[in-house]
């Protein structure tokens, strides 16, 4: 007995020696690679036992030199199922052993490096049907792929990690066979077939195109039918675009539909502001918790536009919702930049990540904290039955209006909105002292164009100045830090640092960004600038072949294949806002050779549209351009602005506006300017009708 309690004190003693020697190792583990880069993601991994190496020329070249097989790893920092597969594996001891003995280890931000994710997705969506995050492919020491997927467990990790690398070794030329098979598919994949037709655009093509279309919609609950529900915001702008200008009262209500479900929804963080990244099911009631710069900055300019149609009040309240959030969240206020995402993981009362633990409510809590106000609370935002998520937390969800609401439970509207703000007020202070999501805050100039974007149309319909103070100070932020002498653009920026040349899609949204930001101030610097941009991307990214244009510059080299997007998802594809780029500066410039560039990319398209025109909604509304009347609105004089303030109170997606308060040389505005005078032209064409003083006289022009 006593050997045995010896024994027992003594493993005891030996144990917690082991423990505290694994934690002291833990502790002071030395960091890999990624120590030294800015990516919140990377820097995330950078004390993992796994040798992480960043995406470059330097870690491309070692796995040449030492003939070993690549792991590339791909995620973000607020994906979910990537924190799993960290912990899981990329912490452990062993699995780490095992990537840094046979391979060399690349670890990527798909925000950072979004042309190194697009060719391993599409290695992975080729071989697997599908793909998502994280993403894991093995390459050769090449950089051609020869396995790939998603999420793994750790014990399929491990035994993927044996099987391959020794297949490598024993029988390589079978590896490398398959990784030639695979690549060629890759760099086939989206080739671009010209259409040399003469392509007619018009109404009766693009009623087709619509009519399939609304096969898929959702009309009770609004979006596409079926989970996880994402509100692609491309997408409704296009279909109320369509309803608009074609008088489609059944798809207007749709969008309108929409919007209110997905602002009603868990979806929209009712609480503090914000839209999450999608709904896991099909009444946007509970959300994958993230929340994304490019979804809400897109989100903001749309509901900007309903607003404008409809004039719903709702929608202007979630605009300067979601605007809050963007200011309070995810702005650097010095800089005037905007942060990539909040995570969906933050931590619980007991310190355990968790998802959605921000955001969620029990019950008593909200009873102590709403005390005799939590049986309306309880009603109004569906703690019951509806609202609940998973052990025992609810989602605030909304299924009445306030209207509705307010006369079931007998109070005016006016006491129900001042309940509803003092409701909000209260546990928004509660919420600020829990633990806050993980913030990414690296910058994009892409999604910082977004967001630009969405501040001009906020401010044209709400006319709020700060709108246009903030679009303005991000536009010189992305004038003065990320273009290059030689009049190239970076992609990100972070602490004082950008070090990723841009990609298409930065120059893309920058472009349509000054383009707007021009037609809300007539400062022609913004449309220099844009024109600029447009020059150097169609001498660096155009091909030449296809009159599309690659992802990549023709000063990148490193990829095993130059990509060109062009299916419009969340954010819409680079080339179909290059073209829709195209088409503006042609009128702007009278640039035929834009304009022909427009047409001829969306000729391209044809075919594709045709297929799935859900996957082309951007491309559609440059269709529309062509197939219904589009406006050249040029206002010449001393209340130039003041005119076209008046203007944007209309919702007129089939415009494009041009002015000046003097005589000014853009070659739109030539020959326009009265001393004295203000005048509105309205031209289509180039076939301009007789110019008018009143504003009610232009519209008239355009509506009638």
């Amino acid at each position: 007995m006593k050997h045995t309690v010896y024994f027992f004190f003594l493993f005891l003693f030996i144990y917690n020696c082991s423990q505290n020697n694994t934690k002291s190792q833990t502790d002071t583990r030395i960091a890999n690679d990624l120590i030294n880069e800015t990516s919140p993601y990377l820097l995330q991994h950078a004390y993992n036992p796994v040798d992480w190496k960043a995406w470059n020329d330097e870690a491309l070249r070692l796995a040449k030199q030492q003939n070993k097989l690549i792991i590339i790893s791909v995620g973000y920092s607020s994906c979910h199922w990537c924190h799993v597969m960290e912990e899981e594996s990329f912490e452990n001891d062993s699995v780490a052993k095992l990537m840094n003995t046979n391979f060399i280890n690349i670890k990527v931000d798909r925000e950072e490096r979004p042309d190194v994710d697009q060719v391993y997705m599409n290695a992975v969506q080729l071989m697997n049907g599908s793909g998502g995050w994280p993403l894991n492919c093995i390459t050769l020491p090449d950089g051609r792929p020869v396995f790939g997927g998603t999420y793994f467990t750790k014990a399929q990790w491990t035994k993927i990690l044996e099987d391959i690398s020794t297949l490598y070794k024993e029988n390589p030329e079978k590896v490398i066979a398959y990784a030639e098979k695979l690549t060629e598919g890759i760099r086939k994949s989206d080739l671009i077939t010209v259409n040399k037709n003469n392509v007619v655009f018009n109404t009766s093509n693009l009623n087709d195109y619509i009519k399939s279309w609304k096969s898929i919609l959702d009309y009770k609950d609004g979006g596409q039918k079926n989970a996880p529900k994402f509100p692609m915001p491309s997408n409704l702008n296009m279909l109320l675009r369509h309803s608009f200008q074609n008088n489609d009262e059944e798809l207007q209500d749709f969008v309108i539909t929409t919007l209110t479900k997905m602002a009603d929804g868990g979806i929209n963080d009712q609480i503090g502001g914000g839209f999450s990244r999608y709904s896991v099911d099909d009444k946007w009631h509970v959300p994958h918790f993230e929340k994304m710069l490019y979804d809400n900055a897109q989100l903001i300019s749309l509901y900007s536009r309903a607003y404008q149609l409809t004039k719903n009040n709702y929608f202007k309240t979630i605009v300067e919702e979601t605007i809050d959030f963007i200011h309070t969240d995810l702005t650097n206020t010095n800089k005037g930049t905007f942060y990539s995402a909040l995570d969906a993981d933050s931590k619980t009362k007991d310190g355990e990540l968790e998802e959605g633990a921000f955001y969620t409510w029990t019950q008593e809590e909200l009873q102590s904290l709403l005390k005799n106000d939590f049986s309306l609370f309880k009603n109004y935002y569906n703690i019951n039955a509806t609202g609940k998520w998973e052990n025992d937390s609810y989602v605030l969800i909304k299924t009445q209006s306030n209207e509705t609401f307010a006369k079931s439970n007998n109070i005016s509207i006016e006491e129900l909105k001042d309940k509803v703000d003092l409701w909000k007020t209260t546990l928004y202070k509660y919420r600020e002292n829990r633990e806050k999501p993980r913030k990414d805050d690296k910058v994009l100039t892409s999604w910082n164009a977004l967001m630009l974007k969405a501040y001009v149309d906020a401010y044209r319909v709400f006319r709020k100045p700060e709108y246009l103070e903030r679009a303005i100070k991000n536009g010189e932020f992305i004038k003065n830090t990320q273009i290059n002498s030689d009049g190239s653009l970076f992609h990100n920026y972070k602490d004082g640092k950008s070090s990723v040349i841009g990609f298409s899609e930065d120059y893309a949204h920058t472009i349509s960004a000054f383009i707007d930001l021009y037609q809300a101030t007539f400062n022609e610097d913004w449309l220099d600038t844009a024109k600029q941009l447009m020059d150097y991307c169609l001498k660096h990214f155009k091909d030449d072949k296809s009159g599309m244009f690659y992802f990549t510059s023709d000063t990148q080299s490193s990829l095993i294949a130059r990509k060109i997007d062009v299916t419009d998802n969340v954010i819409p594809s680079s080339n179909s806002v290059l073209a829709d780029n195209l088409f503006k500066l042609s009128h702007y410039y009278s640039e035929t050779n834009y304009a022909k560039m427009a047409k001829q990319m969306l000729s391209n398209m044809k075919a594709d549209i045709e297929k799935a025109p859900a996957g082309y909604s951007n491309w559609l509304n440059l269709f529309l351009n062509y197939s219904n009347p589009y406006y050249e609105i040029a206002i010449s004089g001393e209340n130039a602005l003041d005119k076209l303030n008046e203007i944007d109170q209309h919702y007129l997606p089939n415009i494009l506006i041009a002015g000046s308060k003097s005589d000014s040389q853009l070659p739109i505005m030539k020959n326009r300017y009265n001393e004295g005078e203000t005048y509105i032209f309205v031209c289509v064409d180039g076939t301009c009708k007789l110019p008018v003083s009143e504003t009610s006289n232009a519209i008239n022009q355009i509506l009638k």
